[in-house]
């Protein structure tokens, strides 16, 4: 069980036991249960507690209120933590002992609630979820999929990356009210792993999976490799409506004139700044690279716990994903796509002509801006990408960080999270001779080839499903901001649940959304690793920058003439 159940639990438990004080209205609720569950809550939030506050929360005397408190310090219950160096003053928190008690107790609970409103035969509570949307705004899935479901009996199998969203959609499924499917059903993997796994998946004579969630940029690669079927027939069949999408976005999922997906979510790399030390030092928000790095030295105080920025420089993945969107504030790809009014396009293009080009006054600019970001990031940054560097964030601990819109969702509803209605999120800011022109990134829901016919329909209407406009609204609704549908966006309760809701409809409004820094040619995951590679090499001092520019540039031009990917 995770927090986010505990606390639903906990908040379902206080409303059950609230109407019976209206029954012997001369009785206060039991204490022991106020103290406790006040002191779960904190423990979630990261809240500090003072014996004085936990007695004034139990509703007893004040000497009676200390005599029980400290009784449950004695029995192991609450522990003292020194709060400062003196060792005078004290916060309290819950036992570990408590803490798992608690826990236990609270998934006995669920597994009550699971039962009471239909348990499957087979199923532990922990193949459900309790939370996300209250049973008022419950989206109930379509008739179809339900009949189909219950007339097969068919155990729909997902292979998902492990980010919150996907997380979120798992517990969708899982929500006991549905009864479609369980957390067991479900393998959510870092990308990497799922990269792998999805490989992995094509040699089985029997796909192991019934939808699988690509990274955007795979397609290509996927497609040649006869890993995704094509589903233009199916989007027809299902009623999705490719024309509610944002262009940019469904066209991420065709390929040779076909749709071989669904998009499940776009993500959009952005900067965010802290609104309130930009505006307490009378600071403009960044516009350029050179107000990235002036601003985060300002702010810069390592001493002190505090960055000017945070950034995925791990090599790999991370580190070349960075480059490529540092290049493209330069104004310029990868490799050699044709040059539009609006950016750059892989359309009109002879792949088999493409060649590398970052080995550029462009690259070069994007590795210097790079290595002036290491002097205002946290010493192992080149260690340091996605959920690390976020959590840096998160606890106010830096000025400025470039991360996925969908990863910074947490910043507004994580419990851990300190810098709540503080953040700012800004457009990419440019470099020299570049635009402010904002990554798009996301995972589209595909088909595998090798599922048995029997399955494909079934599998379809779940991917609509999941792609409605009614699940994504719900899922922008409880913290989840990038819903590639117009109708999403345009509506006003789903944008007003979020800034970055309307933030990314703004910069798609203004033409600042792209998918040319990440093209998705079969090739894409070599560029990829071979720049994660070089680019780290560079940063790291193992290579001059011209050297591992070009280096990278021909091995990259290796690839792209051999044509397919690896």
């Amino acid at each position: 069980m995770n927090e986010y159940e505990m606390l639903r639990v906990i908040e379902f438990l206080e409303r059950t036991r609230r109407p019976f004080q209206d029954v012997v209205g001369v009785f206060d609720e039991d204490p022991v249960w106020r103290i406790v569950t006040f002191l779960i809550k904190s423990h979630i939030h990261s809240q500090t507690v003072s014996i004085s506050t936990l007695g004034q929360e139990s509703g007893l005397p004040y000497a009676t209120s200390m005599r029980l408190i400290n009784r449950l310090i004695d029995g192991g219950y609450i522990i003292r933590v020194a709060k400062g160096q003196t060792g005078k003053s004290f916060a309290l928190q819950p036992s570990e002992a408590l803490l798992k008690s608690f826990q236990a107790y609270a998934g006995k609970t669920k597994s009550l609630l699971a039962q009471t409103l239909g348990l499957r035969s087979g199923e532990q509570e922990d193949d459900y979820y309790f939370g996300g949307t209250p049973l008022g705004s419950h989206i109930i899935p379509p008739m179809r999929l339900v009949q189909k479901r219950a007339e097969s009996q068919i155990e729909l199998r997902f292979l998902l990356n492990n980010d919150n969203y996907f997380s979120a959609m798992r517990n969708m499924w899982a929500d006991f009210r549905n009864n479609l499917a369980s957390r067991k059903n479900f393998d959510l993997l870092p990308l990497p792993d799922l990269y792998r796994r999805v490989l992995e998946n094509r040699e089985n004579a029997v796909s192991n999976y019934d939808v699988i969630a690509i990274n955007i940029p795979w397609l290509g690669e996927f497609v040649e490799k006869d890993v995704i079927r094509p589903i233009d027939a199916l989007i027809q069949k299902t009623g999705i409506n490719p024309l509610d999408f944002h262009p940019s976005i469904w066209s991420t999922a065709k390929w040779d004139g076909k749709d071989y997906g669904v998009p499940g979510y776009c993500t959009v790399e952005i900067l965010a700044a802290r609104r309130d030390l930009f505006t307490e030092a009378g600071l403009d928000f960044p516009r350029t690279f050179d107000d990235v790095i002036a601003a985060g030295r300002h702010f810069h105080a390592p001493q002190h716990g505090m960055y000017g920025a945070v950034w995925d420089g791990a090599r790999g993945m991370p580190i070349a994903s960075s480059f490529m969107f540092f290049l493209g504030a330069c104004g310029q790809p990868a490799i050699s796509l044709r040059k539009t009014r609006a950016g750059f396009t892989l359309e009109g293009v002879d792949i088999e002509q493409l060649h590398c080009t970052i080995a550029s006054d462009a690259g070069l600019a994007a590795l210097d801006f790079m290595r002036r970001l290491i002097e205002i990031s946290p010493p192992d940054i080149l260690d340091m990408a996605w959920d690390r560097a976020l959590d840096v964030f998160m606890k106010g601990r830096a000025s400025l960080g470039y991360f996925w819109t969908m990863r910074t969702a947490r910043f507004e509803y994580d419990v851990q999270s300190v810098v709540k209605r503080r953040v700012e999120y800004l457009p990419q800011p440019s470099g020299p001779g570049g635009t402010r022109a904002s990554p798009i990134g996301g995972f589209l829901f595909c088909i595998p080839t090798n599922l048995p016919e029997d399955r494909v329909e079934l599998a379809a209407d779940a991917i609509a499903w999941m792609a409605s406009r009614e699940a994504m609204k719900a899922h922008v609704k409880n913290g989840f901001p990038i819903a590639p549908r117009f109708s999403v966006s345009a509506d006003p309760e789903a944008a007003a649940s979020s800034p970055i809701v309307r933030f990314v409809d703004q910069l798609a409004k203004k033409n600042l959304l792209h998918t040319w820094q990440r093209p998705n040619i079969p090739q894409y995951t070599a560029i990829e690793r071979i720049l994660g590679e070089e680019v780290h090499n560079a940063l790291s001092g193992a290579k001059p920058d011209k050297d591992a520019l070009l280096d990278a540039a021909r091995d990259i031009d290796r690839h792209l003439r051999r044509g397919g990917a690896g």
